[in-house]
């Protein structure tokens, strides 16, 4: 196959890269025939590179020709990969941005649409784990509340699985996660998508957005009452500095933690219009320590253990872009086991040597 060059400017997702990239670098930062994701865009702005090798393919196509007889020309076209889940996950996403504002213009959550377009997506994270680890590629600023709705729900379907809720039970979890921030409708866009800080009074007005979200679906039948409060307090914290209420302890149900923790996780793994994201293991080791004392241990071991128990052999890619395979996990240090460099071969302990993580699991290989 051919390949083209494409200003980084013009990539899209899932194109198809047709040459090792390197930067000054002895090993490449993006091996040949990798799809474009969103973290690669900001790869190649950090070692200042201006266009990829993107596959090509030529395909025959008949047209007309001035004389009106039919001819067979060349057209080239971009090859674009694309799995069947992220599909699935892309047209979630955009039937629940067009849901979303029905809401903004005042029109009720039709239940039977939410639970259409989510159901064959918690069906897929409930069979693999894996999908967990791609949401955060499939994320973009623009449209993050969207995706962040969507990736809530599913991330609080397989924590709950995890805690061995019976079927029924997750799915009203998938459906309260993606629910908890439609109250995010009735906040003026201004205020949702500043790129500055907030002033005290935006602030306040985005932790009332709770309260619009249980009003919005306390009515709503098919959603059971504990998953309804669960919406409501799922930014409260057991430590009393949640909102919009100040809950603690037991005053706060595991149905709202686990809303909190997939919430969490999914925000600080993504991009922001003013944050960069960070690693799933990171954020693991931060919601860990940084927030200890905030979430229920329960609720938190569950999403350790849906993202750092990795089976041997799984592969890695590390904060200094070199990709490695686990060789083992360590129960004490669940998201820093040794691992083993693919090019070298070198053994890394990443329990001792704290110098590097690991930025993400590699699943499209």
């Amino acid at each position: 196959m051919e390949y083209k060059m494409i200003p980084v400017g013009d990539l899209e997702l899932g194109k198809i890269v047709a040459e090792d990239i390197f930067a000054n670098t002895r090993y490449p930062i993006i091996s040949k025939n990798t799809p474009i994701t969103y973290e690669h865009l900001h790869v190649f702005k950090v070692f200042n590179i201006h266009e990829v090798p993107i596959l090509v393919e030529t395909i025959k196509k008949t047209v007309p020709n001035n004389e009106g007889d039919v001819e067979e020309i060349e057209v080239t076209e971009q090859v674009i990969h694309i799995n069947t889940f992220e599909k699935q996950y892309l047209d979630t996403v955009e039937k629940f941005k067009k849901e979303f504002s029905n809401w903004e213009a005042g029109a009720k959550i039709d239940m039977t649409k939410v639970r259409e377009a989510t159901f064959p997506l918690i069906e897929n994270i409930l069979e693999d784990r894996s999908y967990l680890f791609d949401l955060n590629s499939y994320s973009n600023p623009k449209d993050y509340l969207y995706h962040h709705c969507i990736a809530t729900g599913l991330i609080s379907a397989a924590i709950a699985n995890k805690l061995g809720f019976d079927r029924g039970n997750t799915i009203q979890m998938a459906i309260a996660g993606t629910l908890a921030d439609c109250g995010m409708s009735k906040i003026s866009k201004s205020i949702r998508n500043k790129k500055e800080a907030l002033t005290e009074m935006e602030f306040n007005e985005i932790r009332k957005h709770p309260i619009y979200s249980y009003n919005m679906v306390k009515d709503l039948p098919a959603l059971k009452a504990d998953m309804k409060i669960a919406i409501l307090q799922h930014h409260e914290r057991l430590d009393g500095s949640g909102y919009p209420l100040g809950k603690q302890l037991k005053s706060v149900s595991q149905a709202a933690q686990i809303i909190a923790v997939a919430d969490t996780f999914h925000a600080m793994t993504s991009e922001r219009l003013y944050r960069a994201k960070e690693s799933p293991f990171k954020v693991i080791e931060m919601i860990k320590e940084s927030e200890f004392g905030k979430f229920d241990i329960k609720v938190v071991n569950a999403i350790t253990n849906l993202v750092a128990d990795l089976p041997i052999g799984t592969k890695v890619e590390l904060s200094n872009l070199e990709r490695a395979e686990v060789m083992f996990v360590n129960q004490f240090s669940p998201t820093r086991p040794i691992v083993r460099l693919l090019k070298s071969g070198e053994i890394i302990d990443l329990s001792k040597n704290r110098t590097y993580t690991i930025s993400r699991v590699i699943t499209n290989e």
